[in-house]
């Protein structure tokens, strides 16, 4: 077991006050729902019924208590193997068979990443096959979930080879300016990604095809038309195979922009109201909210490669975690996690910008189809088909909601319509 020393002391703080104060944030959470969530909202009461409304219930709250023991466990594990010394002893194995910085370094990642995939593994059966079977979510068989779990794990060991390699790269060409080349080559890796994902990484996973519905597709064609959208395909993805839960989105750049519809959207969805979420999207679009998210992805990178790059010569920060040589990839592995960990407590920033986005969207959605009807359905629709959370706590809901509150959107749209 290592040597408490002050710096130890200060990152596991950081990293069990995180840690504790998201279970907290999951039992307030739980615990506002199981005393509100028995009301139906005034702008749910023509969708819901008794039984629904405690199904929604049941099923957040065992989300959140999946969640809450899975982040003990994984947590837990990770401070035994800090206290227990295993990284120092992986990188005086790497050390022993003489790997130079860069593939030592990508080793030793990929150690540290490998564990924390085998750990997270056993819950994503459990959830897939107990939490999402039990409320009728599932659609997946084992040698599905085998399947994506195999394709899954080689992408992201490509991908993080890649960035990984190209990071440590930087630090042994530009020593007092790898910080900046980092950000160069990652930006641009991640651009290319954004551009091969629709038509390299996501047919391993799902079946693409062009929309069989006709008529909806030529809806699609005219609504993106009229509105200086040029899209070159409209697909629907088999995610049914998998799950009933819902959903549609445009993804790619260029000449690889498409829309995609879940067939279990199509299949519960009427026509008005999936033009009505196509029209959300294109909200998106034509406010250049992805690159504005991209571009503030961005800068908090640039800042925490520089912050990274100042700190990466710091004795005390191997030291502390009983590391006998300062190796370069031994420092980026522990700044990592407590940017992770402290810029946890940043995300409401984020997801206000977030909500403030869908806010537009929705609104967007209003002047185009020159009404808010179709869209507030189809979300009351969405809410009760994916047993959403109707009444989370607005704390909760600062750190973790992307989108307002499904009860204050459709109370929004009904009042522009």
């Amino acid at each position: 077991m290592i040597e408490w020393n002050p710096v130890l002391v200060v990152f596991l703080s950081i990293y069990v006050f995180q840690s504790a104060f998201d279970l907290w944030l999951e039992k307030l959470n739980r615990n506002h729902l199981k005393k509100w969530g028995d009301r139906a909202p005034d702008s749910f009461r023509t969708v819901l019924d008794a039984e629904k409304l405690g199904k929604m219930r049941a099923y957040t709250i065992e989300n959140s208590n999946f969640d809450s023991f899975q982040t003990l466990v994984s947590d837990g594990l990770f401070i035994i193997l800090i206290l227990f010394g295993f990284f120092p002893g992986i990188e005086r194995l790497i050390e022993e068979w003489g790997l130079t910085p860069i593939p030592g370094g990508v080793l030793f990642m990929l150690v540290a990443g490998t564990i924390s995939f085998i750990i997270h593994l056993p819950f994503d059966y459990a959830h897939t096959f107990g939490i999402e079977q039990r409320f009728g979510f599932n659609q997946s068989s084992l040698a599905i979930w085998v399947s994506d779990q195999i394709k899954g794990a080689i992408v992201n060991l490509l991908l993080v080879s890649i960035l990984l390699s190209a990071l440590l790269w930087t630090v042994e060409t530009f020593p007092d300016w790898w910080w900046l080349a980092a950000f160069v080559i990652i930006s641009g890796i991640q651009l290319l990604l954004s551009i091969l994902y629709p038509i390299v990484i996501a047919p391993l996973f799902n079946r693409f095809e062009p929309l069989k519905d006709q008529e909806l597709a030529q809806k699609v064609r005219d609504l993106t038309r009229e509105n200086g959208i040029r899209v070159k395909k409209i697909l629907q993805m088999d995610a049914g195979k998998r799950s009933r839960h819902t959903n549609a989105y445009f993804t790619g750049f260029g000449r690889t922009k498409r829309v995609v519809l879940f067939d279990t959207l199509l299949k519960s969805h009427s026509q008005e109201e999936i033009l009505a979420v196509l029209a959300h999207e294109m909200g998106h679009y034509k406010g250049r909210h992805i690159w504005k998210q991209f571009g503030l992805f961005e800068a908090a990178m640039f800042v925490g490669l520089y912050v990274s790059y100042r700190l990466l010569d710091w004795p005390q920060l191997y030291s502390a975690f009983d590391f006998e040589t300062m190796k370069p990839y031994v420092g980026l592995f522990f700044l990592g996690i407590f940017w992770q960990k402290g810029g946890y407590f940043l995300s409401p920033l984020y997801m206000a910008l977030s909500r403030r986005y869908e806010r537009h969207a929705d609104s967007f959605a209003v002047k185009l189809l020159k009404t808010g009807r179709p869209m507030a359905a189809a979300l009351r629709r969405l809410g009760v088909d994916n047993l959403s959370n109707l009444t989370p706590h607005p704390l909760y809901v600062r750190f973790h909601y992307s989108h307002p509150p499904l009860v204050k959107r459709v109370e929004a749209l009904e009042k522009e319509s």
